[in-house]
């Protein structure tokens, strides 16, 4: 993949991480646009030595300093309640996927500093993302696991239920703010089908449990931002749920802005 490619590979990610950094889409994509300028007139700056991705964001880090764009305090906003730099170090490394190090470098801090800044950015704003939550799952073990899990992390699991038809009464009446769903159900519905039903009229962020991701990942239809294998790690369940609730509530917050 050539560098002008690599770089377009990367954008819709750079425009989700600076939309939710200036809580809102116009500024977020604005400040996009002023990187991809500064590259285009000085392309001979751009750090060879690092991941494309990694030093996008970097330069992204580089404008944002010198720009005078400044963010939009959303009310109901959970990323904008924190303070800027626990907010960056936040975003990149539990919704961008940065290790500790790499935010480190994008944000020209050492990485002692970005480890505390995201230590404190997790302890402020966990009690802002307690959650209602769908459980669509039909083997009995693994739908207790998985409400074990929710319930330790401070979430109220609603119901679990085993069919498509059951999956799509209860979210009609429960409203619930994430959804666990398995593929494969009790009857021989599919959790897929049910999950089309459920966000026909209510939004929800979900996150399929499968030990068929190849069913998901086809190519032929769109396919879901959260997807975990079974078996899974308790580890796995909980950071993918705390980044889908945070995605998915300071998507809210911009809509209600821009409203």
């Amino acid at each position: 993949m050539n560098f002008r490619s690599a770089v377009h590979a990367e954008l819709p990610f750079l425009r989700r991480y600076s939309r939710t950094l200036m809580g809102n889409q116009a500024l977020g994509d604005a400040l996009v646009r002023e990187t991809l300028e500064a590259l285009i007139e000085a392309p001979d700056e751009f750090h060879a030595g690092l991941p494309v991705r990694q030093e996008l964001y970097r330069w992204f880090s580089r404008i944002w300093r010198s720009s005078a764009l400044r963010p939009i305090e959303m009310p109901g906003g959970v990323v904008a309640a924190l303070p800027m730099e626990c907010r960056q170090a936040l975003l990149l490394t539990s919704v961008e996927g940065f290790s500790p190090s790499e935010a480190a470098t994008i944000l020209g801090l050492a990485e002692e500093e970005v480890v505390a800044q995201v230590r404190a950015a997790r302890a402020a704003v966990n009690s802002m993302l307690t959650a209602s939550i769908l459980i669509i799952e039909d083997e009995p073990i693994i739908a207790l696991h998985l409400k074990s899990i929710m319930t330790s992390l401070g979430h109220d699991v609603g119901a679990i239920v085993r069919t498509r038809s059951e999956a799509v009464q209860e979210a009609r009446s429960a409203q619930p703010d994430l959804i666990l769903a398995d593929i494969s159900l009790a009857d021989g519905s599919s959790g897929i089908d049910a999950v089309t039903d459920i966000l026909a009229d209510h939004s929800a962020p979900v996150i399929y449990i499968t030990a068929f991701p190849e069913r998901l990942l086809t190519g032929e239809r769109h396919e879901p931002t959260y997807l975990i294998t079974k078996p899974f790690e308790p580890e796995t369940v909980a950071a993918t749920v705390w980044q889908a609730l945070l995605v998915h509530r300071e998507r809210a917050a911009q809509a209600d802005s821009a409203a």
